[in-house]
């Protein structure tokens, strides 16, 4: 099947021929006629099978065939977890619809919000937002969504995943009822689908690829060293390698500024992005690592999703995730849209039973390489493939329960004691089993108990 055969505008085909491809993938062959035909879609597709242009052809298509975008109003809204994302689902709506005369605009945090709102001001025909800077420009009326055609939730387990359900709830409140939904999402989840049930009506439902599944144009490996050599085994592969291009992943935001610096010290051109760092510095350290000026990006699991780099060779776990599912997505960096890369991992004794849980997820035990000079003292041991079905978390309650549902009875109310670093502000009430030593707001400890309450003791002359 060629593009030609989707239903798509010549605008759109020459700016897809432009892009180089040929062929659509298979999300692209499911989800393009659906979204074309106005339906409500649910796809679930592995990261890097073009699942972005997935819904943002179909999207241009249909958006070129209506009346354009007035001031402040919106006719397409994309919402997606992280910066990285929104600035690359942007890009792809600007490559696609090059040859189209549609407006779009990206809002972010970590940027000044008075350009955005300027740009909302002569509409936009496709916005790209994270879900906290659009409930901020919303509230200051800087955008509209009386006109709204089609939402989209790209990543969508992601944005649960970093607890963003009340804020997308509250731009589903504010929304027109008639719409279209779509929703693309690495995985069905029950949170997912229980999302979904407040969200799309009779979708079409897409899913491309096993859950939790690892690419095949993925080689992984895992190299056993000790913790206090990894990033000297680090630097003897990219330099023993030639490696030019290399994402290290890195557990902490201190981890990934340590890593860098080291890297740097050796030699190597290295540059870190997390979430300590300005939108404008990992803009610049994106680019740089693009475009060859930087031969290692070190991230955090800011960038596990959302960082489409092309013919990216080479994908290391200088720490292994703690949830196991981000280790799907960080080597998903690697081997995308057709070609293979490497993903491999260096892992310590102590980090046996992230390893397990990956090997759990993945259905896949992972080859072990052994470097001659890196040896670990302390071995990694050898793990079995865990068949047993993995339960599903269920999500964290907002807020605490108000009493014991299977019993009854009404919630015991939380006691701080004299140690807690908690209060209430409330007036503190007299207990017959707190220590004889208390702490007040504002005091330190008391080498003498505390006078028992005025209303308990009869007033003395002296008082009256």
């Amino acid at each position: 099947m060629s593009f030609n055969a989707l239903g798509l505008s010549a605008p759109i085909l020459k700016a897809i021929e432009e892009q180089g491809y040929t062929t659509p993938s298979a999300i692209q062959a499911q989800a393009i006629p659906a979204i074309l035909d106005g339906q409500d879609v649910m796809a679930a597709a592995q990261t890097g099978t073009g699942k972005t242009a997935g819904f943002t052809l179909p999207l241009l298509e249909r958006l070129s065939q209506g009346e354009p975008a007035t001031g402040n109003q919106v006719r397409t809204l994309i919402l997606t977890p992280t910066r990285e994302l929104a600035a690359q689902v942007a890009a792809s709506v600007q490559d696609y619809g090059k040859h189209l005369p549609l407006k779009s605009t990206v809002v972010f945090g970590g940027v000044k919000i008075n350009p955005q709102m300027m740009a909302l001001r002569r509409g936009a025909d496709i916005l790209i937002a994270t879900p906290g800077r659009l409930m901020d420009l919303f509230n200051q009326r800087a955008v509209r969504f009386d006109k709204l055609e089609i939402l989209v939730l790209d990543e969508a387990d992601r944005m649960l995943d970093m607890g963003f359900i009340h804020d997308i709830k509250k731009i589903l409140s504010v929304l027109p009822k008639k719409r279209q939904n779509l929703l693309f999402s690495a995985t069905f989840s029950p949170e997912i689908r229980q999302l979904a049930k407040g969200l799309v009506n009779n979708p079409i439902e897409i899913s491309v690829t096993p859950r939790n599944a690892t690419a095949v144009s993925v080689e992984q490996w895992l190299h056993p060293v000790d913790k206090k050599r990894k990033t000297e085994l680090l630097i003897e592969l990219i330099n023993e390698g030639k490696w030019e291009q290399v994402l290290v992943f890195s557990r902490t935001k201190h981890g990934a500024n340590k890593i860098t610096k080291l890297l740097e010290a050796s030699g190597i051109r290295a540059s870190a992005i997390h979430g300590n760092k300005s939108q404008g510095a990992r803009t610049r350290a994106l680019s740089d690592f693009k475009n060859g000026r930087v031969r290692a990006l070190v991230a955090t699991d800011i960038a596990a999703r959302g960082l489409d780099i092309e013919q990216l060779p080479h994908v290391v776990n200088f720490d292994l995730p703690d949830v196991a599912e981000d280790y799907v997505h960080r080597i998903g960096r690697t081997g995308r849209a057709g070609a293979t890369g490497k993903a491999i991992s260096l892992v310590a004794a102590d980090e046996l039973d992230q390893l397990r849980a990956i090997e759990r997820l993945t259905q896949k035990l992972i080859e072990r390489r052994y470097v001659d000079d890196f040896m670990p003292t302390h071995m990694l041991p050898d793990t079995t493939l865990d068949n047993r079905p993995i339960k599903s978390n269920k999500p964290k309650r907002s807020s605490p329960p108000r009493g014991d549902q299977r019993s009854g009875q009404a919630a015991k109310p939380k006691q701080h004691t004299a140690g807690s670093a908690k209060f209430s502000g409330a007036r503190r009430t007299s207990n017959a089993n707190a220590p004889k030593a208390d702490v007040t707001q504002g005091q330190g400890m008391r080498s003498k108990p505390l006078a028992p309450a005025r209303r308990n003791r009869k007033p003395s002359p002296a008082q009256d």
